[in-house]
Order: C-alpha cells, then sequence, then structure tokens
C-alpha cells in the first residue's frame, strides 16, 4: 500500500491547505479546517465490463458530431419533467437538496414508486421496513421499484451489476463512503470521492443517478461547492414545514432551462402535483379588501396570478419601517421613492408591509405595477376591483415600461375569468378579439386616476 497522505480542508466551502489554520480564507469561517487522509488506491469502486471498455476518443469536427437528439426518459411527474426540461437524460447525474423534513425522500419514493423503468432506491438513512411503511402510504403498487439499504459504495455497485436498474436514486450522498478514502462519511474527501464513482458509473452505462444532498444553515448545498461544479443538474425543494405547499426549483441545468418552477401541495398520501397554481397564489375571500392587487408574472414558460398584499399605516417610532416577504426590499424602496417624487404621494413617514401570498419569491420586474397599485390602495384605504389584474414594469421616472411576452400574460388572465388587465401603452400586443378589456396606461397617475378616480 502507498503512504499515507494527508491535507486539510474546510468543511463549510471544501478549501484545500496544507497545513492547519484557524480561518478559512476563502469563506472567512473559523474552526472549520481539519485534517482528512487522502491516500487512494489505484482502483476504484466502478469497474466497467472489459468487453464494453472504449477506446480512447478523438476529436472530431462539430459538424461531424451527431446531433440527434437523445430520447428523454418521462418521470410520469409533470411538474419534475418541467423542472427538467423534458424528463431525465439517460447518464446524467440530479442533486435534489432541501431542508430537513421538507419531503425530498417523499418526492423520490413517490416518483420511483410510479416509474416504468426498473429503479433501484438506495437508502443510507433508513431501514427497508420504514420505507416501506411509507411506501404503503404512499403507492401501494410499485413492481419495479427495488430497496436496498446500503452505505458502501463497492457493495452498492455489486448490487448494481447484478439487478442492472435503468435508474439508480440515492438518499443520501451524505451517507455514503468508500473503502479507498479513510475519512468518516460526509466529509469533504468522501462526498468528493463517492460522486465521482457515481459520475464514472453513470457515463460509462447510460444509467442516470439522482442524489439526495443535505443543506446547510444558510441553505447552500452541504459539502465541497464542487459537488454542484460535477453534477449536471442541481435542483432545489423549497417550502415552509407549517405551510402544504413546495415548490421544486433548478438552480443549474446542463439539458434545459433553469427559469421552471414546480409547485407540488404535501398531502398524508404524499405529494400531490398542483397543475393550476394561480389558484392556490390566489386568496378567495367574498369581500374587498383594501392593499390587495393581483399581478401577473412568468416562472419559466409558465404564466402565473399572484396576489401582492401591502400594509401602510402612520410610522409611531421615528424612523418608518419598509418590509418586504417575497419581494426585494431595495426594489420596494425605489417605487415608494418613485412614488414619493413623481407622483406626489406622501409615503415618507408611514411604515409600508409588503408580501407576496403562497409563499413564494417573485423576481419579475412586471410585477412593480402591482405592488405600486397595493401600495395605494392600503393608503387610500379604497379597494381594488378584484376582477382587475396588472403588469408593468415602474421606471425611475414614473413612466410604466413595457414586459415581454405581455400576450402570453393576457390570455392567462382571460383564462382565469379577470375582466381588465392594465399594460403599459407601449407594449406591443398582437392579441385580437379578446373577451378581456385592456387597460392601457403610461404613468403612475394614469393607474391612480382609473382606480381611484
Amino acid at each position: 500500500m502507498a503512504k499515507l497522505k494527508t491535507s486539510f480542508f474546510c468543511q463549510s466551502c471544501g478549501t484545500q491547505y496544507a497545513k492547519w489554520q484557524g480561518q478559512c480564507n476563502a469563506c472567512k469561517e473559523w474552526n472549520t479546517i481539519v485534517e482528512e487522509i487522502i491516500q487512494k488506491e489505484e482502483k476504484t469502486a466502478w469497474k466497467a465490463d472489459t468487453s464494453e471498455v472504449k477506446k480512447a476518443s478523438k476529436p472530431l469536427k462539430i459538424k461531424e458530431i451527431d446531433s440527434t437528439q437523445e430520447v428523454r426518459m418521462d418521470t410520469t411527474d409533470g411538474e419534475l419533467n418541467r423542472v427538467l426540461g423534458g424528463g431525465i437524460v439517460p447518464g446524467s447525474l440530479i442533486l435534489l437538496g432541501g431542508e430537513p423534513g421538507i419531503g425530498k425522500s417523499t418526492l423520490l419514493l413517490q416518483i420511483s414508486l410510479k416509474l416504468p423503468y426498473k429503479t433501484l432506491y438506495v437508502s443510507g438513512e433508513e431501514s427497508q421496513k420504514q420505507i416501506k411503511m411509507r411506501a404503503e402510504r404512499i403507492t401501494p403498487n410499485g413492481d419495479n421499484c427495488y430497496i436496498l439499504t446500503e452505505t458502501k459504495t463497492q457493495n452498492i455497485f455489486r448490487q448494481i451489476q447484478e439487478i442492472e436498474p435503468e435508474i439508480v436514486i440515492i438518499d443520501s450522498i451524505q451517507t455514503l463512503h468508500t473503502d479507498y478514502i479513510e475519512s468518516s462519511p460526509g466529509s469533504i474527501s468522501q462526498i468528493r470521492e463517492t460522486t465521482a464513482e457515481l459520475i464514472k458509473f453513470a457515463k460509462e452505462t447510460n444509467v442516470p443517478v439522482i442524489l439526495i444532498g443535505h443543506i446547510t444553515k444558510d441553505g447552500s448545498i452541504a459539502g465541497p461547492k464542487i459537488l454542484e461544479h460535477m453534477v449536471d443538474t442541481v435542483l432545489q425543494f423549497e417550502g415552509d414545514r407549517n405551510h402544504v405547499y413546495r415548490i421544486l426549483r433548478s438552480l443549474k441545468n446542463r439539458f434545459g432551462s433553469t427559469a421552471e418552477l414546480g409547485i407540488y401541495e404535501m398531502q398524508g398520501s404524499g405529494l400531490r402535483e398542483v397543475s393550476n397554481p394561480s389558484e392556490i397564489l390566489i386568496s378567495h375571500k367574498n369581500e374587498e379588501l383594501s392593499g390587495t392587487a393581483i399581478a401577473s408574472t412568468l416562472e419559466g414558460i409558465r404564466p402565473l396570478m399572484i396576489e401582492i398584499q401591502a400594509l401602510v399605516s402612520t410610522a409611531v417610532y421615528g424612523t418608518p419601517q419598509r418590509s418586504t416577504t417575497g419581494y426585494n426590499a431595495k426594489r420596494l424602496n425605489m417605487i415608494l421613492a418613485v412614488l414619493e417624487k413623481r407622483a406626489g404621494f406622501r409615503l415618507g413617514a408611514k411604515d409600508v408591509f409588503l408580501n407576496i401570498t403562497g409563499g413564494i419569491s417573485v423576481d419579475d420586474p412586471a410585477i412593480d405595477l402591482a405592488v405600486v397599485a397595493a401600495i395605494l390602495s392600503s393608503n387610500e384605504d379604497i379597494s381594488i376591483n378584484k376582477d382587475f389584474c396588472f403588469a408593468g414594469e415602474v421606471g425611475l421616472s414614473g413612466e410604466i415600461r413595457p414586459v415581454n411576452r405581455v400576450d402570453q400574460r393576457i390570455q392567462e388572465a382571460e383564462k382565469l375569468g379577470f375582466s381588465t388587465i392594465f399594460v403599459s401603452k407601449y407594449n406591443k400586443i398582437s392579441l385580437k378579439n379578446t373577451g378581456i378589456k385592456i387597460q392601457l396606461v403610461a404613468k403612475i397617475e394614469d393607474v391612480a386616476s382609473e382606480l381611484f378616480g
């Protein structure tokens, strides 16, 4: 055996050092650098069949490369398919992260039980009986799903060669360890090495691998940052455990867009796909209340109608408060300055609280107009007609700027039964004979006069 070699790694960000020091130069964390054994044997855990070993690749001209698109594997889950860009690409590595108890294992177990492909679900955190209890609650029938409780990669690959699955799910990457690195599971070296072995397996056999990853207290994927660089797709499962809705986002995707969004509802029988999220993001109330406005936004190719709530009140203390939930606080300050300077509304001495219902965060500037309408509605204490919605960006001079894909936003508003949508008069609208009234506005004063006379 070769001589043992050690090195020092930051347990927070994975930076390697030649000797120990108190503070990591990369992430500035204290007392996170520990010594790990990095001696590694020449052999690796995964060995391809010698008859299938490929020859060394040769350079090709780009026009000589086969451009036929590979058929994706359908997950039978419409929301997951959308976020992945149409399904699972064979031979890809997908990393799913999220808070403890948010539903990562439930989502992947539910999908693996419904997949028409032979699936191996490897768990290092639960026993087979525990998984069986959850599986019976979710889907009693799962003929194609094999359950393995193992943490050693050598044993996992031995079972893979026997079963020959079409999809492998690992729950979770932080529990795996290999004999070729002498450090504890979850350490920087083990995560990096076990992931490298799984990548080698996935690329040589064309079998996709889905990994569950833990997250740190600040919400980033636990382990070295190189883990996110190594995999093909990074998904984030978000939501408040006190609410029933969960949001699946794509942080990185080599085979699709990162702007897509999947929404699920947590039920006793598992996670239910929410095909029309506008219904859950708009509260259903009989009486009209001041301070609420409906905005038309886009997440990827999906149009959403979301409810903006604002509360404007006289500041009790000397400095007025500005608080937002799901909306950029600096953008709110900018909009309040525009209302004060350009439109003449006196909001400088008032508290302003803003909330986007449903627990989602939106970066789309097209919701600016709805934010303005909600703030003015609360300030004047006059409710906005519940059949009105808004799609427009507010500029620094108080003008209403055009937004992209306005036709899609108008069609979604019409489909959900809104009677009027406020958009910029500078938008080029190609729709003809719509059942919804399109109110064209140029400045904030136009919106205020239309809503409050």
